[in-house]
């Protein structure tokens, strides 16, 4: 998931690396020196489609992306432009003769599925391939075996390439091998296609998108240099040989586009979408340039500056192509800015939740700095990720470092499993026995309630990690703390693996006396179960205790993990509650609706249901479309709420609707059909707060959060 969406870096490359394909088709230093040319479009111009494939990756090969539509609207989106690169290219078929050649039908199948019907277009293809083969790769292993696989691809058709030479010679010892490449290019020309090129440098980018974070400028500095030393070393050594086939695949090729894409990746500014279009545009039109150069130059009487001078004809190809590209930039643009005209306000949901994952970040880095060494942060994304988005939340949380989460059902597991969550999961509650399998097949790790549930878990047969709870005091779920017998039997159950022990505070959130010596009495309670599995030598496994409030209220604990949950949204329960330590947390969550209609009512006229508002003078109502089947409170009704409009306060007015609330706006200025309403969050200068809201409604953040998003959009804010 990539919030920040400004790559000025990638952006830039892209131009450049159409012209680098431009000069492969024209080598622009043949007529000064063969061996420089070689260098520039053998070594250097490879680096071009390798960064095109990655770049695909990077935006659509992720283990984060729900569902495959990303993989469909890819491959869609690609065979779409094959197709119509197809009919833009067929003059030039035409004039080379393409359709008369014998055994037109296999010839021209095998061209539309491996090498284009031009020799250019061979890339289209292997991307909608590569990215099919990527995806699949990541989505079923995780990256170290797709990558495993996806090397072994590329080693492959390295022997069909630049290594073809040696393929030769070995063949010679095994005849098989030979066989099997002979076999192999007469299904397809080139190596250098979607099965053996493309997926390795898909799953690369992915596999950097996910990763979340680039190397140091120095190191991508200096792996570049290395590797493309490497690469220049590997290429004269093969010229030298004469092993080559097509000088295209080098074994350090891919390390080049890594440090190459390392360093694009951390040039951040302004967007040059154009640039997009224009790379495309280059890339299908150059052909077709070429071949009018020459027929141009004669016309012109200009051969022997325009053709014999490799470099002004390369020159010339990309003016001449450069051109009509960026007219279809200019015309694209005009067509975008016709559709932003004509569409409807930025924000086109009648409600939704936005978070901002700037400050969900900021928060996991705040709670983890409180944490004695050796402590990890458990993300508790249960409810949704208390209605922020289980999906958003878990794979932003994963990329920045964090690899432990809690979930309160098996189906809630099971789903981030489905998101690409691949650390470790832990079920807080009662999972049905019978679902034993699901358990080890997502490798969850399952919370033991009981002893009894124990036993039946034991029983299905079916080896499980889990977790064991220990009632302290909160009388809720767990195993008693003053019978370790209990315990300590299911360190024996043969099924059952232990690799967590822990226990809930039930009031960490409270400094009162009372409340503060209750908690120091569950803590001690703990502790005194884990010493006797200690001296009865059974292998104590990682612990926790520490909720968001156990954290903050008790941070002197030294535990395996802290299992936080509001606190790393940004919020507390309710509003002013003290606590020992108070980090500079930021809300992650804002609730918003549009206003879809401004009712005017006289002095005296009654609205909504019950005639629960009378209008006490002439009055002004912004109609919003939000109501509590979105999860906002109806007892927050006839004033007790309130919503922010242009960084202005109107309360509530009448009983919220299933669907729709009204605001009274009399005393505001400006508001109109279309504005955003803020109903938790900040507008100008005013706030919100979820702790304020659920306070107004009788209840605690965290219960309002988790009830919001069942029909709510989550939008992430770009950062």
């Amino acid at each position: 998931m990539n919030t920040e969406k400004n790559y000025t870096g990638i952006d830039l490359f892209r131009a450049a690396a159409a012209f680098l394909i431009v000069a492969i088709h024209t080598s622009p230093l043949a007529s000064f020196s063969e061996t420089g040319d070689f260098i520039l479009t053998r070594i250097i111009a490879r680096l071009a489609v390798p960064f095109f494939f990655t770049v695909s990756g990077f935006f659509t090969v992720s283990r984060y992306s729900c569902g495959c539509g990303k993989l469909k609207a890819f491959i869609s989106h690609t065979l779409r432009i094959y197709g119509a690169a197809i009919l833009l290219c067929l003059p030039l078929n035409l004039y080379n003769h393409y359709f008369a050649m014998d055994q037109l039908l296999p010839e021209l199948i095998r061209d539309l599925v491996f090498d284009g019907t031009l020799y250019h277009l061979w890339y289209l293809p292997a991307s909608a391939a590569g990215c099919a083969i990527a995806w699949q790769m990541v989505k079923k292993w995780d990256y170290g075996r797709a990558f495993g696989a996806a090397w072994l691809l590329y080693l492959i058709g390295l022997g069909g390439d630049s290594y073809f030479g040696l393929t030769k010679t070995a063949s010679e010892l095994v005849p098989a091998l030979g066989r099997f490449y002979e076999l192999l290019f007469q299904i397809m020309d080139h190596t250098r296609n979607g099965l053996f090129f493309a997926p390795l440098f898909f799953v690369g980018g992915g596999w950097m998108a996910d990763r979340g974070r680039t190397l140091p400028p120095r190191q991508s500095l200096a792996g570049g240099c290395l590797s493309l030393v490497l690469l220049f070393f590997e290429a004269m050594t093969l010229r030298c040989h004469g092993w080559s086939r097509f000088d295209s695949m080098y074994l350090f090729l891919p390390l080049c586009v890594f440090f190459l894409f390392q360093l694009l990746l951390r040039a951040r500014g302004r967007r040059f979408r154009g640039l997009r279009t224009f790379a495309l545009f280059v890339y299908l039109l150059h052909p077709l340039t070429i071949a009018a150069v020459r027929p141009l130059a004669r016309l012109l009487r200009l051969q022997e500056l325009l053709i014999e001078n490799s470099a002004v004809y390369f020159l010339a190809v990309c003016l001449l192509t450069s051109l009509p590209a960026a007219v279809m930039v200019l015309l694209e643009n005009r067509l975008l800015r016709r559709r932003r005209q004509n569409a409807p306000p930025a924000q086109t949901q009648r409600a939704w939740i936005e978070i901002d994952p700037g400050n969900l970040l900021h928060n996991a880095r705040t709670l983890k700095a409180l944490m004695p060494s050796g402590c990890e942060l458990m993300a508790v994304v249960k409810a949704a990720a208390y209605g922020h988005g289980a999906y958003y939340v878990a794979s932003a949380l994963e990329q920045a470092g964090v690899r432990s989460f809690a979930a309160a059902t098996l189906d809630e597991a099971v789903a981030l499993r489905g998101y690409g969550i691949r650390g470790e999961i832990l079920i807080l509650g009662y999972t049905d026995t019978a679902r034993a399998t699901e358990l080890k097949r997502y490798k969850l790790t399952q919370s033991l309630i009981s002893l009894d549930y124990a036993e039946a878990l034991n029983r299905r047969g079916i080896r499980v990690n889990v977790h064991i709870k220990i009632d302290t005091g909160m009388h809720r779920l767990g195993l008693p703390w003053d019978r370790p017998e209990e315990t300590e039997q299911i360190f024996r159950m043969k099924n059952l693996h232990v690799c967590g022990l822990f226990s809930h505070l039930c009031c960490a959130d409270s400094l009162t006396q009372e409340d503060a010596d209750f908690t120091g009495e569950q803590i001690a309670r703990f502790q005194s179960l884990i010493r006797r599995l200690r001296e009865d030598a059974l292998p104590v496994p990682r612990i926790h205790i520490q909720s968001s409030c156990g954290l903050l209220n008790y941070p002197e604990l030294r535990c395996d993990y802290v299992r936080a949950g509001i606190a790393l949204y940004g919020v507390s329960s309710a509003p002013d509650v003290p606590t020992q330590l108070s980090p500079p947390l930021r809300p992650v969550l804002s609730l918003k609706a549009r206003v879809v209609l401004i009712r005017t009512l006289r002095a005296g006229e009654s609205f909504g249901y019950g005639r629960a508002f009378t209008a006490a003078c002439d009055t002004r109502l912004a109609i919003l479309a939000i109501g509590y089947a979105d999860g906002f409170p109806r007892n927050l009704s006839c004033g007790k709420g309130r919503v922010l409009i242009h960084g202005q306060s109107a309360p509530v007015a009448g009983r919220v609707c299933m669907d729709q609330l009204a605001a009274d706006i009399t005393g505001l200025s400006g508001v109109a059909v279309g504005d955003t309403a803020t109903l938790i969050g900040s507008d100008g200068e005013l706030e919100l707060s979820a702790p304020e809201v659920a306070g107004a409604a009788s209840t605690i953040s965290n219960e309002l959060l988790s009830r919001l998003g069942a029909r709510l959009p989550v939008l992430v804010r770009e950062t």
